[in-house]
């Protein structure tokens, strides 16, 4: 499929740059003119993603993250990579309510979000490389 516009994005695994990457994804896909249920809905999938990359893929410790984002016609795909410690059991990860941390209290829902609110979600990871979550949703005709 033809690529009609690409974005990048690097940052620190910082938890105050879930916000910053939550909202240059939501104003490079506005492009696209989503409802706001749209929007909000890839906001969300996208904050649990980045999430996930800083508290578990770099145990809050610097890193960095990435983030390309792909228009093809209604559709976008969001791809978020982290470069840390991979996740070892992606079907266990991606159970509702399975946690890796729960002494800081999460609550095991990411993935269950992300595969709620988009088209489809896809996970990548290798132990000690980390992960890549690739996010894709096709928007309503305008």
């Amino acid at each position: 499929m033809r690529i009609d516009n690409e974005m990048k994005l690097e940052f620190l695994s910082k938890s105050q740059n879930e916000s910053f990457a939550r909202s240059v994804v939501a104003a490079f896909i506005a492009q696209l003119d989503p409802t706001i249920d749209e929007l909000a809905d890839v906001k969300t999938a996208v904050s649990e993603a980045v999430t996930n990359a800083i508290i578990h893929g770099y145990e809050c410790q610097n890193g960095h993250v990435t983030i390309v984002s792909k228009i093809m016609g209604r559709t976008v795909e969001i791809e978020i990579k982290d470069y840390g410690k991979g996740i070892e059991n992606i079907d266990l990860a991606r159970q509702p309510l399975y946690t890796s941390k729960p002494e800081l209290e999460r609550s095991g829902m990411g993935f269950t979000v992300m595969e709620t609110f988009m088209d489809n979600v896809e996970v990548d990871s290798q132990p000690g490389m980390g992960t890549t979550i690739r996010l894709i949703k096709t928007f309503k005709s305008m």
